[in-house]
């Protein structure tokens, strides 16, 4: 499996964001020079993988796909979700919005959770590929909420 199919992106984007803007903080670039500043950014660069496919036509059939079929719309909660997502990744960038960017994002993961079991219950594909399995996708979400309401404190 590559990093794709087993949903490392995000993780990724995150852990390797968080890294390099923690080093480029070190290296005397003031606005970085903390680890909170440095997982902000990570986690705005996250949300930009995450939320630019949901505008991609053969990634937006697929998320629209998981959507629980109890819930109405879901073409339209794909859009939300998606323009929440790059809203809160620009609102992270700015200390004035960057804690309400992320606990909204973390309340944001949590409720898109539900999409994320029944896309791994019902065997779905994201791009042609198999979702996350439920276990590691539980263990994803965990850490990605986590580091939102880190960076919100």
């Amino acid at each position: 499996m590559t990093r794709l199919e087993d949903g490392m992106v995000p993780f990724i984007a995150l852990t390797g964001g968080f890294v390099v803007l923690r080093l480029v903080g070190l290296a005397g670039v003031d606005v970085l020079d903390a680890w909170q500043p440095a997982l902000r950014g990570a986690l705005a660069l996250m949300f930009v993988f995450t939320g630019v496919p949901h505008f991609l036509p053969s990634w937006r059939r697929d998320f629209v796909a998981m959507i629980p079929p109890v819930f109405p719309r879901p073409a339209l909660l794909v859009t939300l979700t998606g323009v929440l997502e790059l809203a809160g990744a620009a609102g992270l960038l700015f200390p004035g919005t960057a804690p309400y960017a992320a606990i909204g994002l973390a309340l944001l993961m949590i409720a898109m959770f539900p999409a994320n079991v029944s896309a791994a219950r019902r065997g779905l594909t994201l791009a042609g590929k198999p979702v996350t399995p439920l276990p590691a996708r539980t263990a994803l979400q965990v850490l990605f909420i986590a580091a939102a309401v880190a960076a919100a404190a």
